[in-house]
């Protein structure tokens, strides 16, 4: 495990999580006074991406957030749903020791991540009936099966099924790769159930959601300073402080 402490921000890399093996990211206000607010953060299908998402954890975690970022593999034999389970129990025991206060415990996820998030809180029984206290959605789509349960969300809301808690999207108005009508689907859907719901779109693509952009030669998501990605990040992190909040 190492780590580095920025201006704002403490990041511990590298601490295993279950028995899989598998490792997440700790990203903390710097010097907090106080436990911060949980986020366990979910990266899309790529295989083990966590650093992925770091530039919205960091800057999420400026803004007052303890943010977990754990690896997972989709092309794991059960399609990683055993392994992004492993990352919300050990988050849920372990939030306190971490500097998490143990009350607000937001569960978001980007891309794959995303329905995978709403999924536990449709079907809590896959984490023995417990739901976080809000579910952030980045760049999602919503009618395909969730990795954490095989169950298509909303196919799962049609059905009459409640998540309980508020639910708040994210979607880049430019994302050829995940049309923001899915987030709008599921705003809809959640709005027709009389849920709460709260969609934020902004002009960026699916890399800039996160503020990444995507690099054809290594196929792999990468920190930008480009405007467009800078504002979205900024948004989503905002986004995320307000749903825990």
């Amino acid at each position: 495990m190492t780590s580095d402490t920025g201006a704002e921000v403490e990041t511990e890399r590298g601490l295993v999580y279950g028995p899989s093996g598998k490792q997440l990211d700790v990203h903390r206000p710097a010097g907090a006074s106080r436990p911060a607010p949980t986020v366990l953060l979910w990266h899309g299908i790529g295989p083990d991406e966590r650093e992925v998402l770091e530039p919205l954890a960091r800057t999420a975690a400026a803004n007052g957030l303890l943010v977990l970022v754990p690896d997972w593999r989709s092309d794991a034999a059960d399609g990683g749903r055993s392994q992004l389970l492993e990352s919300l129990a050990f988050v849920r025991e372990q939030a306190v020791l971490l500097g998490g206060d143990g009350e607000s415990f937001v569960l978001a996820g980007w891309s794959a991540g995303a329905p995978s998030a709403l999924s536990v809180a449709l079907r809590p029984e896959v984490a023995d009936g417990w739901r976080p206290s809000a579910v952030v959605g980045v760049a999602g789509r919503y009618d395909r099966p969730a990795f954490t349960t095989g169950a298509v969300p909303l196919a799962d809301l049609a059905a009459g099924l409640d998540p309980a808690v508020p639910v708040h999207l994210v979607h880049g108005s430019r994302d050829a790769l995940v049309d923001a009508r899915h987030s709008r689907d599921l705003a809809e859907a959640l709005r027709a159930a009389g849920r709460p719901v709260t969609l934020r779109e902004t002009g960026t693509d699916h890399a800039g959601a996160i503020m990444t952009e995507y690099d054809p030669s290594t196929n792999r998501c990468l920190p930008t300073t480009a405007e467009h990605a800078v504002q979205a990040g900024r948004l989503a992190a905002e986004v995320l402080a307000a749903a825990a909040a």
